[in-house]
């Protein structure tokens, strides 16, 4: 048997964590012998001990990535090295790079609900929930009993828009772990997305009822009562969620969003900040933070309004056709900073990528009527346009 590497772990996004070698059978239903391989090269192993171990320490990074591809050169075919690599390079925003290696760990090592998962996870962050959701629906096809990868398929089939096998799959893992809080909240989170508030009422309760520290649960039951419209209530289940989980970003974005919504800017990016304190190249936070910061300058503040564009400039160095990103950035040139004709690029590549029901379309066609016109458009609301909404939890963090 080849040796195994030091654990990894998804914890709300991809996070390391350490073991001790030998590896576990922690994955119900999956094989953990990989068939076929040649012994592990010991020193390649030994090179993936030292880059876990150097992961651990937040100014150590590069180096784990060093000695991480270090242990991939001299052995390719050690699939640990290559999930590690892929879970560090995702903790550090390279979701290319980490998908390219997770897939390769994937190849190597078919059998693993630990690389499935973790390959998932970046395709969603990466915005391909439906080939996050297809790459899953084969793993547990053949694994039937790899209760993780289950529910996160029915969070990628959620945000894919196929609530109905969201649901049908939300079901098998209550089967195969009946009063389970993260598969409850999942369910809920399903019949929230088909509308059923009520439904989803009654499953968040049934799961805080089974775990009342669930941090899933409490986030599920924000976006209840946000859907309610009871703002002040969420906002209180959002802040429950991030006490349970203080190192789930998720939370903290729903939290700004809420603030967002009420016009309290230097709180919302309060919160922003906190999440990128955590994931420090988070889009979502960067997006959140920048709008806070335009609605906290009042168009007068030129240091905060330089934050702000220096935030969503580095969104779109990442992610050229972020849809907030292009959206905010030339409101931001638009209305802030009183520049329509550099707000032009912007709102036309987010026209050409939005879909035709995109809440911010409109503002977008008016802003750039206005601009090609030469008049100035209407004064926009005083409240950011386009803030981040509150987004459903993550799959794997703390129950």
């Amino acid at each position: 048997m080849r040796a195994r590497a030091l654990g990894t772990a998804l914890v709300v996004g991809l996070a390391v964590t350490s073991a001790a070698c030998g590896g576990s059978n922690k994955n119900q239903g999956v094989k953990t012998v990989e068939k076929g391989l040649p012994p592990a090269n010991p020193i390649a192993v030994q090179r993936m001990v030292e880059g876990v171990t150097a992961a651990k320490d937040p100014r150590m990074q590069t180096r784990a990535i060093a000695l991480l591809r270090e242990a991939i050169s001299i052995d390719p075919n050690l699939w640990e090295a290559r999930f590690d690599l892929g879970v560090v390079l995702a903790n550090a925003g390279d979701l290319a790079n980490s998908e390219e290696q997770l897939r390769a760990a994937a190849k190597i090592a078919p059998e693993r609900e630990e690389v499935a998962v973790a390959l998932a996870e970046v395709r969603r962050r990466r915005g391909s929930n439906k080939d996050a959701a297809s790459s899953l629906e084969d793993f547990v096809k053949d694994h039937p009993g790899a209760v993780e990868a289950r529910t996160l398929l029915v969070a990628a089939l959620r945000d894919s828009g196929q609530h109905e096998r969201a649901i049908q799959n939300a079901r098998e893992v209550l089967v195969r772990k009946p009063g389970d809080a993260t598969a409850l909240a999942e369910l809920a989170l399903c019949h929230l997305g088909k509308g059923e508030r009520d439904t989803a009422q009654l499953l968040v309760k049934q799961a805080l009822d089974v775990n009342a520290k669930s941090a899933i649960a409490h986030r599920v039951q924000g976006l209840v009562f946000l859907g309610g419209g009871d703002d002040a209530a969420a906002f209180q289940a959002f802040s429950k969620a991030a006490n349970e989980d203080p190192r789930d970003t998720t939370s903290r974005l729903n939290m700004g969003a809420v603030l967002l919504r009420a016009g309290a800017y230097a709180k919302a990016a309060e919160q922003y900040k906190s999440a990128l304190a955590a994931a420090p190249d988070e889009s979502s936070a960067q997006i959140g933070l920048a709008a806070a910061l335009r609605g906290e300058s009042d168009g007068k503040n030129a240091k905060l309004l330089d934050e702000a564009k220096s935030l969503l400039e580095k969104v779109l160095e990442r992610d050229p056709h972020s849809l907030a990103g292009n959206f905010n950035l030339g409101v931001l040139y638009a209305d802030s900073l009183k520049k329509p004709g550099d707000a032009k690029t912007y709102f036309e590549r987010f026209l050409d990528d939005a879909p035709k029901d995109h809440p911010s379309r409109p503002e977008a066609e008016r802003q750039l009527a206005g601009a090609k016109s030469g008049a100035a458009p209407a004064a926009a609301p005083a409240a950011p346009a386009a803030a981040p909404p509150a987004t459903a939890p993550a799959t794997g963090g703390k129950k």
